[in-house]
């Protein structure tokens, strides 16, 4: 399978760089994973609705640009559905067995992910109703993919 972790932003903070790396090298014999940034919008502290439209549809063209029409899109949002680790290791391994071989995982910016996004979205998963930094949910995300495959491989993981 090959899973591509989309952000928008440049991840800045070396203790987050350094978990991500981790769980990236020990997915590494499961799976080929991508980290993919996409540069922020720069935008002024106070925007009008109009102008955040506008910063988020920036960035989605961009995430857009780099996906592939066969791409399964999974698209990280507080509406979204809230999966256990086993539900999402059971997502996961459906997935493979109905041929999709290309998954990514999409993280907006945070304004959010464009309408453009949402629409090209194959699934909506939420982690909590909670907002949480786009930084820290691409090492949340990583390791719930590690998680996954050693589920789905029924290696022991801590609980």
């Amino acid at each position: 399978m090959n899973i591509s972790i989309f952000s928008v932003g440049k991840l800045k903070e070396k203790y987050l760089k350094q978990g991500i790396d981790e769980y990236l090298k020990r997915l590494s014999s499961y799976a080929k994973v991508e980290v993919i940034e996409v540069p922020d919008e720069k935008a002024p502290e106070h925007l009008s609705e109009a102008d955040m439209v506008q910063v988020k549809n920036k960035e989605g063209e961009r995430i857009l640009a780099k996906l592939s029409d066969d791409t399964y899109v999974i698209i990280l949002a507080i509406k979204g559905k809230m999966l256990s680790s086993e539900e999402l290791a059971m997502e996961l391994d459906q997935l493979a067995i109905h041929g999709k071989s290309k998954v990514a995982f999409v993280i907006g910016g945070s304004l959010g992910l464009s309408t453009a996004v949402e629409n090209r979205a194959d699934f909506a998963l939420s982690f909590s109703k909670m907002t949480f930094p786009h930084q820290l949910m691409k090492l949340v995300l990583v390791e719930q993919i590690y998680r996954a495959f050693r589920i789905n491989r029924n290696e022991p993981y801590h609980k």
